[in-house]
Parts: C-alpha cells; sequence; structure tokens
C-alpha cells in the first residue's frame, strides 16, 4: 500500500489533531521529496501577526517524518522512529501560505536499508526549507532521526 498525501492527512488528523486544526497537510510525496503546507491563520498566528514557530515546526518535521515512514513502509522491517534533535533558524516572516519541502528522500532510503542490514540503529539529519508564496525563504529546519530495528 503506498503512502500518499491523502493517507498522510488522514493520519495526522486521528494521530496529531493539533497539526491538522492548524492547517498543517501534505501535498506531495515521492521518492525524493515531501512538500507539507500550512496557510497563516487565526489560530496559528503570534501575537506578532505571522506564524507561530511551533507551526512550522510540525508542518516541517512532517516533510522529513513522512519520508523516513514511507521507507519504512517499503522495507517491511519492523523499524522504530525517533526525532532525536532539532535546529531551526528563521529569516522572515511568515504570513501567507507556506510551504516546507524535504528532499532528503534518496538518504532517508540509503540509512533505512544500512538499518536493515546492519541491525544496528542509525541517525540522519533531514532538511526542511520553509517558503512563501514568493518563494522566499522563512525558515529552515533540521531534524535528527534515530531508525533502528524493534527488538
Amino acid at each position: 500500500m503506498e503512502l500518499t498525501p491523502r493517507k498522510i492527512n488522514l493520519s495526522v488528523l486521528f494521530k496529531l489533531p493539533s497539526a491538522y486544526l492548524c492547517g498543517v497537510r501534505t501535498t506531495e510525496i515521492n521518492q525524493e521529496i515531501c512538500r507539507v503546507s500550512v496557510r497563516h491563520r487565526w489560530i496559528n498566528q503570534n501575537p506578532f501577526r505571522s506564524m507561530y514557530f511551533a507551526v512550522q515546526a510540525m508542518a516541517a518535521e512532517l516533510s522529513a517524518g513522512a519520508l523516513v515512514m514511507k521507507y519504512i513502509k517499503e522495507s517491511g522491517a519492523d523499524i522504530s522512529m525517533l526525532v532525536a534533535e532539532s535546529q531551526s533558524s528563521f529569516s522572515k516572516k511568515a504570513t501567507g501560505k507556506i510551504t516546507f519541502v524535504c528532499r532528503d528522500g534518496i538518504l532517508v532510503k540509503e540509512t533505512i536499508a544500512n538499518a536493515v542490514q546492519s541491525g544496528a540503529a542509525q541517525t540522519v539529519w533531514l532538511l526542511s526549507v520553509g517558503t512563501n508564496e514568493d518563494n522566499v525563504v522563512v525558515s529552515e529546519m533540521r531534524f535528527q532521526w534515530t531508525v533502528r530495528l524493534k527488538a
């Protein structure tokens, strides 16, 4: 069964309801990238009338995490995944529609394959870049994912 944006969004509704209520939606996923969008609205704004950083982090983490889920599912192995560390930088006020893209699908595929082959835990840093409707970068977030075979 293929992981599609619709299936991811349905999963977000039931497993991450705060992200769903804030408008976080997956729009594209393939072998190389995952694209997640969120629109600045009243429910997800900070006191400065831009998108709250935690909402940006939810969307960015989903863009990376969905790729990890995709390759775990494709491996057929029983693998756990966890964010071990994160870093973020903000360069512009996030207003309007913000789209986060993680382009590290091939790196994720290699990491999952290494975990299955070696049986040892693996870590990988994934980058998600958030841009506004004018294609200007508003934030960059990095997540260190740990994957390991379940005992």
